[in-house]
This record gives C-alpha cells, sequence and structure tokens, in this order.
C-alpha cells in the first residue's frame, strides 16, 4: 500500500499468538488503516512546518525543523531558542542526529527543558524546565 504515501500499522501475519498457529489473512489492508510516516523534527536557527493531510480531509501542521520552543515558566509561556539537544528518551541516538520528540530534553537561553507535546504532530515545541 505505499501508493497512499503512509505505512501500515496493525497486527503481524508472521506472528504467533493463541494457539501457536500461524495467522491467515483474511482480507487486504484498507486505507483508513494506514498511518503516517515518523517526521523528525530536526533542530535548525528557525522554526519551519509543512501541512499535511489528515483523515477526514483536515490539514495538520508537522514541524520539521526547531530553532524555538515556548518555555513554561510560572503561568506563562516565554519563547526560548533552542541551543542544544541533550538527551531522548525515545533512542539515544536522537540526541546525536539532533531529533526533537516529547519527553526530548533540550538546552534553551533559560537552562535545560523537557518537551511536553509532539512537535512533529502539532507544529510547536512546548517545553516546561527541568
Amino acid at each position: 500500500m505505499s501508493q497512499f504515501g503512509s505505512q501500515f500499522h496493525g497486527k503481524s501475519h508472521r506472528k504467533l499468538k493463541g494457539n501457536g498457529k500461524k495467522r491467515l489473512k483474511n482480507r487486504d489492508k484498507k486505507r483508513h488503516e494506514m498511518g503516517g510516516y515518523f517526521a523528525s523534527t530536526r533542530l535548525a536557527a528557525q522554526n519551519s512546518s509543512k501541512k499535511a493531510r489528515i483523515r477526514g480531509g483536515s490539514a495538520r501542521d508537522r514541524m520539521q525543523y526547531a530553532g524555538y520552543a515556548n518555555l513554561l515558566i510560572g503561568k506563562s509561556y516565554k519563547k526560548v531558542k533552542i541551543t542544544s539537544i541533550l538527551e531522548s528518551k525515545d533512542n539515544r541516538n536522537f540526541a546525536r542526529l539532533n531529533i526533537i520528540t516529547k519527553g526530548t530534553v533540550i538546552d534553551t537561553e533559560e537552562g535545560k527543558a523537557m518537551v511536553t507535546n509532539r512537535p512533529g504532530r502539532e507544529g510547536f515545541i512546548n517545553a516546561v524546565k527541568v
């Protein structure tokens, strides 16, 4: 189903479950079962995002490059520059590749902060001080 430009999320047909028999395919994959590719948000000088079509014909911003984050200080947010990526709980190589995901610890002008949202899905970065 690569003609739709996305990847399939569903049960594996190779994995044995239950009584140990191999799962038999009873139908083809459907378009509504397709998911999107991983939007690897990378560190850059400026924020950059692109529009992506989602289910139902709506549009969503997917962040491609991140330069700034909205840092929660007290009860208000402040826009701060991201200087580097320190660590990522998803994959240790993401810190080396400068990929930002939810839970990534970033270094900002105000100090260390942790990303609290999913920038590849929402098109911006929110963070709290660590």
